[in-house]
């Protein structure tokens, strides 16, 4: 029976996780007003990068100059009216050391009986008086210092909202769409005016079966493991990262564990939202045996492949498959290398027939 056949091989075999993941910006950023107002101008390009702290948009700020001006007036007419209370108290203070003064004066003509018990009342009333008059002064004082301190706070607050009519971009990116045109009226923290993402470095998304949890929790604590992506559009387009979040639990409904690697994506390559091709590598065998995918039968035992034995008849050998790389698969029993399998015309094959290998070379050569 003419047959394609391939020599069993001993090649190095990563461990590896393959996946479909999603590339996601390091950092995220909605740009939204502080403040409401008329949209006065946008002084970025949309679709291109900003720098950190660069002047993205310009609200109405007439408003909020007007308001600090009001507010800084307030604030001069509290300190006016701290001055005039801090002079009151001192005229009533030289009234009440006077009246101090003369009531002492009339309670010793009182005990020379020089002075009648009225008068002498009358004086002692009167130095109370200015007392009282001195407390309510100082209470005054107190009362203005206290409605400075609100105005003042009220002047910082005008700064603040005149300082938000300028919004600068808090981190650098890429700025997307203006999604509120100028000359429209803006709410306080109502819809995002521009979303700013950072893709340099940038973030791949993927989730990992289950069962590679305790594998790739055991070589991630060793060692930073490599993450190599291919664009789904663009096969030849691959950039290498490495992992830097295993999530703490489970997806107990897929059975997945959450995972992110990191890019530094100099030139651009990746880009949020889009779908990529994972390959996530745990560790490396130097020494495993290798045969082509093709040479890999199903059978009613399992799978199997059909060795060529040294008088070119065939026979079937049940194996033990391991995992799969690109097109060959890791054989963990069953054959040896340098042992000859048939990678095409199995259908025609059963035991002890004699087979010629037509020379095939192309598939052949996949498994040497």
């Amino acid at each position: 029976m003419p047959v394609t056949t391939a020599r069993v091989s001993v090649q190095q075999a990563p461990l590896e996780v393959r996946v479909v993941g999603t590339v996601e910006p390091s950092a995220k950023v909605e740009i939204k007003s502080q403040v409401a107002g008329q949209l006065l101008a946008a002084h970025f390009t949309e679709g291109q990068n900003v720098t950190q702290g660069q002047l993205l948009l310009s609200i109405d700020p007439q408003p909020y100059r007007d308001a600090l001006t009001q507010a800084q007036a307030t604030v001069e007419r509290d300190r006016a009216q701290i001055t005039q209370a801090e002079l009151t108290r001192q005229k009533d203070l030289v009234q009440s050391q006077s009246a101090d003064a003369d009531a002492a004066r009339y309670a010793g003509l009182l005990k020379q009986r020089i002075v009648s018990e009225q008068m002498n009342l009358q004086y002692k009333t009167n130095a109370e008086s200015l007392k009282e008059a001195l407390r309510a002064d100082q209470a005054a004082i107190a009362s203005a210092q206290a409605s400075l301190k609100v105005d003042e706070a009220a002047v910082e607050r005008s700064k603040l909202d005149l300082s938000y009519c300028e919004i600068h971009a808090p981190i650098a990116g890429r700025a997307g769409n203006l999604l509120v045109h100028v000359g429209n009226l803006v709410k306080v923290n109502d819809v995002p005016l521009v979303v700013i993402n950072k893709i340099q470095p940038v973030f791949v998304s993927f989730n990992a079966p289950e069962t590679h949890f305790e594998t790739i929790r055991r070589y991630s604590a060793e060692r930073r493991l490599p993450v190599q992506v291919t664009s789904r559009d663009d096969p030849g387009a691959k950039a290498t990262g490495y992992l830097s979040v295993v999530d703490n639990t489970i997806d107990a409904q897929t059975g997945t564990i959450h995972l992110k690697a990191t890019f530094d994506n100099a030139n651009g390559m990746l880009w949020p939202g889009q779908f990529v091709d994972v390959i996530l590598t745990l560790n490396s065998t130097s020494d495993a045996t290798v045969v082509p995918a093709e040479a890999i039968q199903p059978g009613q035992k399992g799978p199997f492949v059909y060795v060529v034995k040294a008088d070119k008849t065939v026979e079937p050998r049940p194996v033990t498959v391991g995992r799969t790389l690109d097109r060959r698969v890791v054989v963990e029993s069953g054959v040896t290398p340098g042992e000859i399998v048939v990678t095409d015309g199995q259908m025609l094959l059963f035991p002890g027939v004699h087979v010629v290998d037509t020379g095939d070379r192309k598939v052949n050569n996949v498994g040497q």
